[in-house]
């Protein structure tokens, strides 16, 4: 059933429906209940996907909402760790210390973005690649900060005294930090900010007629995306325990790609929907390993042809991703008995064509 706007506060309403409001409550209450049923192995697993869902949402706000490519983003992730753990060490609070991870990240993504804005395409993904390389042999080589290839060990986190280290806490933690950082960007990109990323994305020329200010919101695009990351890399530090240059390097950016591709670019629920099936695939990549025969599950390369296989199935039979898939289920439930396959099909159409237009 359609829904129709009868005035302006239910346009900022983030939940405008009882459906809604009913289903985004169960979810968190099953968020919440989560910990105390599950044994602590599957709560650090959760607590893994809570911060690639963070670090999921600020590659979305720069590759899904205006449009920039990046395969550096890993860089970011490992410089907020980094920034995070050696703060944390010399006696930083927690809380200050995650917001001083997020403020170093985005600086450099201030820095990377004021010359990366004068290229784009394939040319901007090049350059945000030997951003995360320089990175990541930076990080190896700064032995006096970052300890080298040796790594750093991580403090656990506590505030006022209490200690946080533990699963459980933790993983409230992680929760608490995703939802407020997937508040943040709600309401940015229902801004005049968000709202100029879009038309960035759409078309460039007619934003510059438009009067927006192009390069100046690209850097604010890559700035934000950048400390977003780097809040993310802050808490990966605490699930990691001892932080290494390896882990910030090209594959987790390529992970992160995927989790932005997969759950459907220009969307903050694709972003959570993406990494909760990129951060599921190690676990069943394992169980496949252990059903498959041991001379097939021992053999080299097997988790590239998962995320391969993966990737195809999405590019070839639902380019929108994880998030239109949904749409569309949304959509036959809410007309259902009365669905009808010519709506939906004049749906699908009406969106390929506003996209290439």
């Amino acid at each position: 059933m359609a829904r129709y706007e009868t005035g302006f506060d239910q346009a900022r309403q983030l939940l405008r429906s009882r459906s809604d409001r009913v289903a985004y409550g169960l979810l968190a209450l099953t968020l919440v209940a989560a910990p105390w049923v599950l044994p602590n192995y599957y709560i650090g697993e959760a607590t893994f996907i809570l911060i690639m869902c963070v670090a999921s949402l600020g590659l979305m706000m720069l590759t899904g909402f205006t449009g920039q490519t990046s395969l550096g983003q890993s860089a970011f992730v490992g410089i907020g760790a980094y920034v995070h753990v050696v703060l944390l060490t010399n006696g930083m609070p927690f809380p200050v210390s995650l917001l001083l991870a997020a403020a170093g990240a985005g600086i450099a993504g201030l820095l990377v973005g004021m010359p990366a804005i004068r290229v784009s395409g394939l040319h901007l993904a090049m350059v945000t690649m030997a951003f995360a390389i320089v990175t990541e042999h930076v990080l190896g080589r700064w032995k006096s900060v970052t300890a080298g290839h040796s790594g750093l060990p991580v403090p656990d986190p506590a505030i006022f005294g209490f200690s946080l280290g533990g699963p459980r806490p933790f993983y409230f933690v992680c929760l608490v930090v995703l939802v407020l950082a997937l508040l943040l960007l709600v309401n940015l990109m229902r801004s005049a900010t968000g709202r100029a990323f879009i038309g960035i994305r759409d078309s460039e020329a007619a934003a510059q007629g438009l009067g927006i200010d192009v390069a100046r919101t690209k850097v604010i695009a890559f700035s934000l995306s950048a400390g977003i990351s780097g809040l993310a890399g802050a808490l990966l530090a605490h699930q990691m325990q001892h932080i290494t240059p390896e882990a910030f390097g090209l594959a987790l950016s390529l992970q992160l790609v995927l989790m932005v591709f997969i759950g459907g670019l220009g969307s903050l629920r694709g972003a959570i929907l993406g990494a909760v099936l990129i951060g599921l695939l190690p676990s069943f990549i394992s169980a496949l390993k252990d059903a498959l025969p041991a001379r097939v599950g021992a053999q080299f390369g097997l988790e590239l042809f998962v995320y391969g296989a993966v990737l195809t199935f999405f590019v070839l039979l639902e380019p929108g991703g994880l998030n239109a898939r949904w749409v569309r289920i949304r959509k036959v439930l809410g007309e259902f008995p009365w669905v009808r396959t010519s709506s939906i099909h004049r749906t699908k159409v009406y969106m390929k064509s506003e996209r290439y237009r």
